[in-house]
């Protein structure tokens, strides 16, 4: 697999692949910015092979530990997020500074775990790194070559000597001039193969620098179509805003002229009726026959009530017409809910009352202590009416005086189970229902 070409797994195997994938400069970066956070991070986060290298001194840790470090990147989960917070947290200029270089950024998208943007950088790193590589044996060949030069101008130069020396020593140093020769031709073969090295050398360099011009063409041509992607959609968004808001505003109008016709139509029936009520000697609206049926029921006396102790006899209680359910708010929710703050216990009980009241359509209301209750509105929740008695005034005294303030004959719920507060609305003429009744009750809904 070339360098930067993964696959696109997740997490901690995520990251082994990178980091199998990446050239060892990229690896080299991973291990100093892991070593570097290890080394301030508390010992429990860490994994347990990572725990004796975070004792190692700032430089050390990164030259030894590079291979557990990198090892637990891979087989550790969280074990990066967490070198990764840390950074950000306490390093964000380094982490991310305004203009990385590439081997950095490569190093910084690896640990983060990010695949895609990895995946260019480390090829872009591998590239790099290869013309790095091609230009170091280049240089290494230029290098021999001059070498190589420099041992044939020497061994020239002891040609010359020798030459010196075989005009004045005479046939003697003749097969000493011969092996200074044969030594002369090995050296031109080496320079010439030096040349040949250092001339591919320049040709896998611009053959590099070849494929990242084109690689950099490619990018600016993807960008460009993404701009021009994003342009578009932009285009539609507005005429899909504009086409929106003309419909909207079209309903609207179509919505005004139905209300003027149905206005005009009520106007009509209106009128109709008040003539027939007229020509018939009708009695106004406003103008009553007769009490209403829930004040009859059981005007002639306020007799004790029988104590209800199922959800049926409940749900019979609540079918009543012109019904009234009183709740004593905190005995029943400190009956249900004793482990909840009083705040989280006033809620819940308003939520789970009233799919109640709404079912039943009877009046219902719940009363707290307000001792040290401020700005609690008194208005209807969700349509359940929430009372708070005054300071000084405890809830019992506030639904002795709602039962009292009721007409004779209106069918009044209470629920509690405080037995002061059951007798005293029994004698009232209310129905006592207890907590734990009404906490069933809310439990089928």
């Amino acid at each position: 697999m070339a360098a930067g070409e993964v696959e696109a797994p997740h997490g901690a195997a995520l990251r082994a692949a990178l980091l199998d994938a990446a050239p060892e400069t990229v690896r080299s970066r991973v291990a100093d910015l892991v070593s570097r956070a290890v080394g301030q991070m508390p010992a429990a986060d860490l994994p347990a092979p990572v725990r004796p290298i975070a004792r190692f001194a700032p430089a050390k840790r990164a030259k030894v530990g590079s291979a557990p470090l990198l090892s637990a990147l891979g087989s550790a989960d969280g074990f990066a997020e967490d070198v990764v917070a840390w950074w950000r947290e306490h390093r964000p200029e380094e982490w991310d500074p305004p203009v990385a270089e590439p081997v950095h950024a490569a190093a910084v998208a690896v640990l983060a775990g990010d695949g895609d943007t990895a995946g260019e950088l480390l090829r872009d790193a591998g590239e790099r790194a290869d013309v790095g590589r091609l230009r170091a044996e280049r240089d290494a060949a230029l290098a021999r070559a001059e070498r190589l030069t420099a041992e044939v101008e020497r061994v020239t130069a002891e040609r010359d000597a020798a030459r010196a020396e075989v005009g004045t020593a005479g046939p003697d140093l003749t097969d000493e001039v011969v092996k200074l020769r044969s030594r002369l031709r090995e050296q031109g073969v080496r320079v010439r193969q030096a040349e040949l090295s250092a001339a591919e050398a320049d040709r896998r360099l611009e053959e590099g620098q070849g494929h990242l011009v084109r690689e950099l063409d490619d990018l600016r041509r993807e960008r460009t179509r993404d701009q021009e992607a994003v342009a578009a959609a932009e285009a539609r968004a507005r005429r899909a805003t504009a086409e929106l808001e003309s419909a909207r505003r079209a309903a609207h109008e179509a919505r005004r002229a139905d209300d003027a016709r149905l206005a005009l139509l009520v106007d009509t029936v209106a009128g109709a009726a008040a003539g027939l009520r007229h020509e018939l000697g009708l009695r106004a609206d406003d103008q009553r026959v007769g009490p209403r049926p829930a004040e009859l029921v059981g005007s002639a006396s306020r007799a004790p009530m029988a104590r209800v102790t199922d959800p049926a006899a409940l749900d019979r209680l609540l079918a009543l017409p012109e019904v009234h359910l009183l709740v004593d708010g905190y005995n029943v929710t400190k009956t249900g809910w004793p482990a909840l703050a009083l705040a989280a216990q006033r809620d819940r009980l308003v939520a789970a009352v009233a799919p109640l009241a709404a079912r039943t359509h009877a009046e219902t209301t719940l009363v707290f202590d307000g001792a040290g209750i401020s700005g609690v509105p008194t208005a209807s929740v969700r349509g359940v009416r929430v009372l708070f008695s005054e300071p000084g005034v405890i809830a019992d005294d506030l639904i002795r005086t709602l039962v009292d303030a009721e007409p004779e004959g209106r069918p009044l719920v209470v629920v509690t189970s405080d037995r002061a507060v059951v007798d005293s609305v029994r004698r009232r003429g209310a129905h006592p229902v207890p907590s734990s009744v009404l906490l069933e009750r809310l439990a089928r809904i």
